[in-house]
């Protein structure tokens, strides 16, 4: 054999080589895990079964818009920072952990939100959570919680009103019979009670509420039948050691 038909098939032979290697990179790049395509995307809503503020559709839609919905994208272009960002900012989520599994699916452990009061005046409709948030109002809330009305700041209704919440929450005896509360202004406050037939509640301020409250209820149980006699229409409760009950 001639000495240019070697250097000949020597080349041919280092192009194969070479070729051979390029397929074998490209094939492991195709068949690696980083391009496997994500297959789905599930969401574990933690108290799902209580309540259901948002729903796995309006939460697919948001990443879409966003641009990083995963279903189908191969692992090496799939932001789970990004994803678990955009969730936990939904106004309804309060953490968000995203993983994807061994079979290719992204998931989203999340927890929601949990009203406590619910804020409705003139111009304003909005929730406060047990985190003391401002939540926009959705109609998929439909939990029994404080109502307020009258003229109330977030601030106001975050704090005073959100520790008054929290407290009738607690209290077997005032959260079966406080319907809602109505501010005038921090410092007048009224309590109306879920029977329409009973007295309005003048509370005043916030200020020692539980004490003024147990001091009614005392005043009630022990003037039952007296108080149904005179059918008051209001009961102040405003001043130290007192119940006023008044016929407006």
């Amino acid at each position: 054999m001639s000495r240019t038909a070697v250097i000949v098939w020597k080349s041919i032979g280092v192009s194969l080589v070479a070729i051979l290697l390029i397929g074998a990179v490209v094939w492991g790049y195709v068949m690696s895990p980083a391009a496997e395509p994500c297959r789905s995307m599930h969401y574990e809503i933690q108290d799902a079964s209580d309540r259901l503020y948002l729903t796995e559709e309006e939460l697919n839609k948001m990443l879409q818009t966003e641009d990083i919905y995963p279903v189908g994208r191969p692992q090496n272009r799939i932001s789970l920072y990004r994803i678990e960002s955009a969730v936990a900012h939904h106004p309804m989520v309060r953490t968000a952990e995203c993983y994807i599994t061994p079979r290719f699916e992204v998931k989203v452990r999340l927890t929601q939100r949990v009203p406590l009061l619910h804020v409705q005046t003139v111009g304003e409709n909005y929730f406060i959570d047990t985190d003391r948030k401002v939540l926009p109002y959705r109609s998929s809330i439909q939990d029994n919680v404080l109502r307020v009305t009258g003229t109330v700041g977030t601030q106001f209704a975050s704090d005073l009103l959100g520790d008054f919440a929290e407290w009738l929450q607690s209290n077997r005896y005032w959260r079966k019979r406080i319907h809602h509360i109505q501010v005038q202004s921090p410092h007048m406050i009224y309590i109306y009670l879920n029977d329409p037939e009973q007295p309005r509640i003048v509370l005043g301020d916030m200020q020692g509420h539980e004490q003024k409250l147990a001091k009614l209820r005392t005043f009630l149980e022990n003037n039952e039948e007296a108080t149904q006699d005179k059918h008051y229409t209001e009961y102040d409760i405003r001043f130290e050691g007192q119940v006023i009950g008044r016929n407006l």
